[in-house]
């Protein structure tokens, strides 16, 4: 008599939940950019902070939603303290670079390789910050590791996928992914990234091969039939929003599908053309943007003109302009502040689409797989201060 095989139960799954309102987000950002303005940028430390507070609060598993417990002047302090030590490094660097290019050139080129890795250290250091300042059922996540050994294993896989044209970039990213995550944490819960590269090539290798033959074609056409290029080249400039979409939503739906924390698993089913749609919208508005700002430069030239053409100036109306102290300098205002607005509306259309409807899609979509590994946690780690944050906001990079 043989003995009896019990079934195999499958984990539970557990389905994360997005509650965020899309109205409440986009006056959250509104009104932050109107107050970046008012604050010459340093809002951006509590914009930052809101964000992510509006993210963690509605997105939840199991009824449960994480904290985000970092707060604004945190990042002040971080970034004061960051832009005192980059300043004289900065300063220190332009002389340098100046000094060794009279002397022999490209001799700078290792000054930049620093500066690049000195970029990942920060961001490596930010994560950390991000992590240490997030709390799900009472325990915290967080992050150990070195930032000098991310940088510099960014610095070799960035130039094996430059070799490479590009074709690296999914084992660069499972590689750095893989660090990472072996050095994250969720109390005592060590933290994996169980995606390859091979994985990811396998689901966007075809991208790469459209898009090179592409090029290939387009440049045939150049050197055969010059007219029929410039629709080789059409095609190109329609094609790359829908490519870098697609990439981005098989990029999103393996590194979900990768994570571990000890047990706990995720799943991402993304579809391929979900952020296809949000990518055109971006496009479509930064058009928009773009002749509002022309339209507003000309406005302001042509209101001057016809002042001026009123005092009797005539043909000469723009050389007055030009000589006249007072009239320049309000022209000159006029030009940056709609240029300032501009950037603004482009950054509420970012944060809207690119952050808060990307961030949306990827949340819905996600499964959660073994929760119940997750009950007994033991809180382990501590946070840490918000001086890799800083860094990276030095240079100007934004992150969850």
């Amino acid at each position: 008599m043989t003995d009896a095989i019990a079934p195999t139960i499958p984990p539970a799954a557990s389905p994360v939940a997005f509650t965020g309102v899309r109205r409440d987000f986009r006056r959250l950002v509104t009104r932050g950019a109107l107050l970046e303005l008012v604050t010459l940028g340093f809002y951006r430390f509590w914009l930052a902070t809101d964000m992510r507070r509006h993210f963690w609060s509605h997105t939840s598993v199991e009824g449960d939603a994480p904290e985000y417990t970092g707060t604004a002047k945190e990042l002040l302090i971080g970034f004061l303290i960051a832009l005192a030590i980059l300043v004289p490094l900065n300063l220190a660097y332009f002389f340098i670079a100046f000094e060794v290019e009279l002397w022999k050139a490209f001799a700078s080129i290792p000054l930049v390789i620093f500066v690049f890795l000195f970029y990942q250290f920060a961001m490596y250091r930010a994560r950390r910050y991000r992590l240490s300042r997030t709390i799900w059922r009472g325990v915290r996540f967080w992050m150990k590791g070195s930032g000098w050994d991310y940088a510099w294993r960014v610095g070799l896989w960035t130039l094996l996928a430059v070799i490479t044209l590009g074709l690296a970039l999914p084992w660069y990213h499972a590689a750095l992914e893989r660090f990472k995550m072996r050095h994250s944490f969720y109390g005592d819960l060590p933290g994996r990234f169980d995606g390859t590269g091979s994985g990811l090539f396998g689901k966007v290798y075809w991208l790469w091969l459209v898009t090179f033959l592409m090029i290939v074609l387009t440049g045939g056409l150049v050197a055969i039939a010059p007219p029929a290029a410039g629709l080789s080249g059409t095609l190109i400039t329609l094609w790359t929003p829908f490519g870098y979409a697609i990439y981005k939503a098989y990029e999103w739906r393996w590194w979900v599908s990768g994570m571990r924390f000890g047990d706990v698993r995720f799943e991402s089913k993304l579809p391929a053309i979900a952020l296809v749609d949000l990518y055109w919208a971006v496009i479509g508005w930064s058009w928009l943007i773009m002749i509002v700002l022309f339209a507003w430069f000309f406005a302001v030239l042509g209101l001057a003109y016809l002042y001026m053409s009123s005092k009797g100036a005539g043909s000469e109306a723009l050389a007055m302009i030009a000589q006249n102290a007072a009239m320049a300098g309000l022209i000159g205002f006029a030009v940056v502040l709609g240029y300032l607005a501009c950037a603004l509306a482009f950054g509420v259309i970012v944060r809207m689409y690119l952050r808060r409807d990307v961030w949306a899609r990827v949340a819905a979509s996600t499964v959660v797989y073994n929760l119940a590994a997750a009950d007994n946690v033991v809180a382990r780690g501590e946070a840490v201060n918000a001086l890799g944050e800083g860094f990276a906001d030095s240079f100007d990079v934004g992150g969850f």
